[in-house]
């Protein structure tokens, strides 16, 4: 159940992440800044969904693993975070793009391909 909670929250941030940058460059501040609230909102979500989710993880053989990932799905939030910011102030965001990149391939591999998510309840 956490780990669909988790991988849900994770679908939905990925999708409002990508309207608030169309919402950003197409000029519609206001229209972007309320689905960044909403976002935010989802941050909180993917934070206790994976916090959960770390808990099974503790004193286990795979500890550091998931520790790992932890913090590279905290990376990519805050790698979306800035993102959204920058683009809403048209500054500059490609550093911010790779690092997103990075993050999101370290989680992916790590949460699904190593610490196999999908067989905790």
């Amino acid at each position: 159940m956490n780990t669909h909670l988790h991988v849900t929250a994770w679908v939905l941030a990925i999708i409002l992440f990508i309207a608030v940058v169309i919402l950003n460059k197409s000029g519609k501040a206001k229209g972007a800044k309320i689905v960044q609230m909403i976002l935010r909102l989802d941050y909180l979500l993917i934070l206790y969904s994976g916090g959960t989710l770390l808990s099974y993880y503790f004193n286990g053989p795979q500890m550091g693993e998931a520790i790992f990932k932890a913090l590279a799905g905290i990376w990519m939030i805050f790698a979306m975070e800035m993102i959204s910011l920058k683009s809403g102030r048209e500054e500059a965001t490609k550093s911010w793009w790779i690092q997103l990149v990075i993050a999101f391939i370290l989680t992916l591999i790590l949460g699904f391909g190593r610490l196999g998510l999908g067989l905790l309840p």
